[in-house]
């Protein structure tokens, strides 16, 4: 039977953390492990990581540099073969996902370092946005050019950090995609078809006004693992970036949010920039 560990890293995380701990707590699976790191919250996350401590395998709060620091502190203290990152703002979309999920990766070769799922997307406001999540064959050649799988939905094989490395603590949102990188650009991904989390929107990555920043880690990324030439599908993600960025310059957060919806209603798909409104 495999064996799992969660890390969640948190700062001022108070009110959503109970939720992502209870998630994991509520899953129908003996062999798991959860890990917090905070990052010297100022609220009341710490007391709640107190009065949860019987759920907890380990934690700590003291300062860090970032998100990737955080992750980088609960590696040495993992115990299960297949790692997953998850959000403080996020939780685990049913009870039975690990055992779902491990019914699965019986059968996965133990070459394969990473396997995903799907994540649906909330608002601030927990209204369901969207689902993400599509098969290998669909999206691994885009991989070396975009964060193409869902990084709530990755589960990662701990050999993936014997192997690779740690995160490089340098980027501050495109991390997990660098990290993934490293593999990725050479192997494959398995993509198993279940439901893992509910991710709320709103996050660092998820700011509009972050766009440009991320798509230049993304970047950033590929030219640490050896990729010189931007690909198509990179170039055209740059372009709405600025796009993007150009109408909201113009005309404002709201009416920039209501001009990509609409868009996306033309295209025939479900609104979500103006969801976190």
């Amino acid at each position: 039977m495999n064996s799992f560990t969660v890390v969640i890293a948190t700062f001022n995380a108070e009110t959503t953390l109970l939720q992502a701990i209870n998630s994991f707590v509520n899953q129908n699976y003996k062999n798991k492990q959860l890990i917090i790191i905070d990052g010297s919250s100022t609220d009341k996350t710490v007391q709640i990581l107190k009065e949860n401590e019987h759920h907890i395998d380990y934690w700590i709060s003291e300062p860090d540099t970032g998100i990737y620091n955080a992750w980088n502190k609960a590696l040495p203290h993992i115990n299960g073969e297949w790692i997953y990152f998850l959000g403080a703002d996020d939780y685990f979309t049913h009870s039975e996902v690990f055992a779902q999920f491990e019914a699965t990766l019986a059968v996965v070769p133990e070459k394969i370092l990473v396997a995903y799922g799907i994540v649906s997307y909330i608002s601030v406001h927990s209204e369901y946005l969207y689902s993400h999540g599509l098969p290998w064959e669909q999206v691994g050649k885009k991989y070396r050019q975009l964060m193409t799988i869902p990084h709530q939905g990755v589960f990662h094989r701990k050999e993936l950090f014997n192997k690779y490395g740690t995160f490089d603590e340098s980027f501050r949102i495109a991390g997990d995609y660098e990290l993934l990188l490293r593999y990725l650009k050479d192997h494959d991904a398995v993509f198993i078809p279940l439901e893992i989390a509910m991710m709320r929107q709103g996050g660092v990555s998820s700011d509009i006004t972050n766009s440009l920043k991320i798509i230049w880690e993304v970047r950033r990324a590929q030219l640490k693992n050896g990729l010189l030439i931007p690909g198509v599908f990179w170039l055209m993600a740059l372009s709405r970036v600025y796009i993007r960025l150009v109408l909201w310059k113009i005309l404002g957060e709201r009416q920039t949010r209501r001009l990509l919806d609409f868009g996306r209603a033309l295209m025939g798909k479900p609104p979500h920039w103006t969801k976190n409104l």
